[in-house]
């Protein structure tokens, strides 16, 4: 079933392509917390979230949340109308102190409709290359975020959360090749 609810002219669409299961999953990874609370504390910004990019959809896998963005788990954004959907053409930072600062975020609807000025969204990148979604940071007030060291240490975050998400889908995958009938105590001592 898909629950769809709208935020003026923005559809705000409940679980799209990753399963609950999914979703719950990475919600569940022990440092999640941790790595969002470093990411507010080191940015100064109140909002933090974990998300999933497909084509289509900007989802949220963790959210830490002190503005009452009203950005739940589960929740999913058209990926054009956000600032995040850039990522899929060009996997680098975006950082923006003040976006009614920007020339190019001028344009932008979103911002405009939730009303928040600074940004900052950073890759997550599997080993493979493959986009899997963004760390995703936003306040109402304008936040200097620019510092490389700060950018370096949120890269590194975000690495380490990538790896640990490989990790846990290829240990799913080796759990449920051991299960095949066709294996079953083929690879027991």
């Amino acid at each position: 079933m898909l629950l769809v609810v709208f935020h003026e002219d923005l559809a705000v669409i409940k679980i799209t392509r990753l399963s609950h299961e999914e979703i719950f999953l990475i919600a569940e990874i022990e440092a999640m917390s941790n790595v969002l609370e470093s990411a507010t504390r080191l940015t100064g910004m109140r909002f933090a979230a974990i998300s999933h990019m497909t084509e289509t959809h900007w989802t949220a896998c963790a959210v830490r949340d002190e503005l009452q963005f009203s950005i739940n788990v589960g929740d999913s954004l058209d990926i054009e109308k956000t600032l995040c959907g850039a990522l899929r053409i060009n996997p680098r930072p975006i950082i923006i102190e003040s976006i009614s600062n920007d020339s190019d975020c001028l344009g932008h609807d979103f911002p405009k409709l939730y009303g928040f000025e600074s940004f900052v969204s950073l890759p997550i990148v599997f080993l493979d290359g493959s986009l899997f979604g963004s760390l995703c940071m936003l306040d109402y007030l304008p936040k200097r975020n620019d510092d490389p060291r700060v950018v370096d240490i949120l890269t590194g975050i975000v690495r380490l959360f990538s790896i640990a998400l490989e990790l846990r889908q290829i240990g799913g995958c080796l759990a449920s090749f051991n299960k095949a009938p066709y294996l079953k105590g083929k690879w027991e001592s």
